[in-house]
């Protein structure tokens, strides 16, 4: 008996590169694109571990978990590393990557995570990446939760090494991702002693043995189903076009905050200013006495399917993440977690104003 799933032609070269070609043109890049075997963390570390060394100076940004990641994995590496870290419910400035880079003018790699759907924040890329240009150092992007979401504008903002997953804003899977490597970024891993050669972690192993031989041969087989779904998420975001993904993303962010603020009940952004919250993801913080897990679990008692999740690690206590990414990205979505925080703030005598709020959030949505 045959089976769409397990009886599957192999995937050819062809069709691998030029899923590859359509994720750069995604990302806005010229720049070789490499798609790696297994979730974003893969070639997160890859390129870390490709580009950094003794001799490497660091800044690395940190706004949230993945930030604080990077700075281990750099540390590791024996890098030298001056972290940057500003409070999670804000965005870190280009004036102030600006006065770090002053302050260290050896510092020649800088490590930034686009949007942080974990914190709900995101950074200006755009006006960081003029500044480090300037500087002359590598920039190395975590825009895994921010493509399709935001815009993402690789070659313009002068990003080396950007890492996406799909499994966020493209409404794809988490077992496939890629890294986008400028000649620069090539250049410092060939130079590298320590860069991964023979190892899944290595981007160089897939530069001289596909993309420097014409992609006619893969290193290995490759992860059929991944690919395959990465494939049609590709096809479905050009079906819907990328402005209109992202003005999706943004609308579900503005609706969700503004139905937030409008719901009462002590709930409240968790990031302070709008311009600095993320489309991906909204995050919320409870009032004193609520334990942003267990209101969570009362929300979504209701109504399992909604993106809703309480903040992980210490954050789970007062943190809760409304995850309007992808499929989720929908007024429904939006409307129907307002409902289910308000029934649950409800239900422990905190006074909503429900009807206000799905007013709120309508009215935000553009």
């Amino acid at each position: 008996m045959t089976h769409p799933f397990l009886d599957l032609a192999p995937l050819s070269a062809a069709r691998f590169a030029d899923v590859a070609d359509r994720v750069a043109r995604l990302l806005g890049t010229r720049n070789d694109v490499v798609i790696t075997q297994g979730e974003a963390l893969l070639p997160l570390e890859g390129a870390i571990r490709g580009c950094a060394g003794p001799g490497t100076v660091a800044l690395n940004v940190v706004t949230g978990p993945y930030g604080q990641t990077f700075g281990d994995w750099l540390r590791d590496c024996g890098a030298t590393v001056h972290d940057l870290a500003v409070p999670f419910h804000t965005a870190v400035t280009a004036r102030q990557i600006r006065e770090a880079l002053a302050e260290h003018p050896e510092i020649d790699f800088v490590s930034l995570v686009h949007a942080e759907a974990a914190t709900g924040n995101t950074n200006p890329v755009g006006e960081i990446g003029e500044v480090v240009r300037e500087h002359g150092a590598l920039l190395y992007l975590d825009a895994v939760a921010s493509v399709g979401a935001e815009p993402v504008l690789t070659d313009a903002w002068g990003v080396d090494l950007c890492v996406i997953g799909a499994q966020k804003a493209l409404g794809g899977p988490a077992g496939v991702s890629a890294v986008s490597v400028s000649e620069r970024a090539w250049a410092r891993m060939a130079a590298n002693p320590r860069a991964p050669r023979h190892s899944y972690l290595s981007l160089l192993d897939w530069k001289e043995r596909w993309i420097d031989r014409g992609r006619t041969a893969l290193l290995h087989a490759p992860a059929q189903l991944e690919m395959l779904a990465l494939e049609a998420c590709v096809e479905r975001v050009e079906g819907e076009g990328l402005d209109a993904l992202m003005a999706r993303h943004a609308s579900a962010a503005a609706a969700t905050r503004a139905g937030v603020v409008a719901l009462g009940g002590g709930l409240e952004p968790y990031v302070h200013q709008a311009r600095d919250a993320a489309p991906v993801a909204t995050t919320l913080r409870t009032p004193a006495g609520v334990v942003a897990s267990e209101l969570v679990a009362r929300a979504l008692a209701a109504d399992p399917a909604l993106p809703l999740a309480a903040g992980g690690g210490a954050l789970a206590s007062e943190m809760i993440r409304v995850n309007h990414y992808g499929r989720d990205a929908t007024p429904g979505a939006v409307q129907g977690s307002l409902a289910a925080l308000g029934a649950a703030l409800a239900e422990r005598g905190a006074e909503v104003d429900l009807a206000g709020a799905l007013r709120a959030a309508a009215s935000a949505w553009k």
